[in-house]
């Protein structure tokens, strides 16, 4: 998954991973994070997503880290947002009253964006990962988050042999065993999802599971 993949899905626009509604499971579940009106909220490879936009309706301070130039700019635009643009580093800034967006390579963003935060959101990141690169994606979100900082982690699980990701498969298995280490995990929610996915019903995947977890950095 080099960037070069991200950035031809985003000139060409094939961007089945964009949803165009906010995540169910966002709406259900956020409120169990406990979180003040103003907490800083990290949001990995956000594209997009216009979950932040509900992030930002709760009153947070919504962070997010996107690789693509023009997923960034088609965010604010959709949305009707005014920004200011600024170089930080090796990466764009771009903000607007309660959200930001740096644009560039999570790997090298500095860990001075994120050392405030107190709440992060993945939907679309841990996925977005083959398995060979997940669990480095996994170190450097880990490494990124102060401690005590708790999250809402949704995955995908299906057979993978049955579809080439993204989104790749990520089992409860995965979780346990790769985030543990770093996070203290509650699993909140595993749900059947393939009848609102024709994507993967049209490949034939015989099961299509989304789930919901919490997360707290140790």
């Amino acid at each position: 998954m080099e960037p070069g993949f991200w950035h031809e899905k985003w000139h060409l626009q094939h961007i089945g991973f964009h949803q165009q509604d906010i995540n169910p499971f966002l709406v259900q579940y956020w409120q169990k994070l406990s979180l003040p009106a103003d907490a800083q909220v990290f949001v990995p490879l956000c594209g997009k997503s216009l979950d932040m936009c509900f992030l930002a309706e709760q009153g947070h301070q919504v962070i997010g880290c996107e690789l693509n130039e023009l997923a960034v700019q088609q965010f604010f635009t959709d949305n009707q947002l005014e920004l200011t643009q600024t170089a930080v580093g090796g990466h764009q800034h771009y903000q607007t009253e309660q959200i930001s967006v740096y644009q560039g390579d999570i790997f090298t963003l500095p860990k001075t964006i994120t050392q405030a935060v107190t709440a992060f959101y993945d939907r679309a990141a841990l996925i977005a990962w083959p398995e060979n690169m997940r669990a480095h994606y996994a170190k450097q979100l880990a490494n990124l988050l102060p401690s005590g900082s708790i999250g809402l982690l949704v995955t995908l699980d299906y057979p993978q042999a049955a579809l080439n990701g993204p989104p790749f498969a990520v089992s409860p298995t995965w979780v346990e065993q790769h985030l543990s280490d770093d996070f203290d995990i509650e699993v909140l929610a595993s749900q059947d999802v393939l009848a609102e996915n024709p994507r993967f019903m049209k490949k034939a995947v015989p099961w299509l599971n989304e789930a919901a977890y919490l997360l707290k950095r140790k």
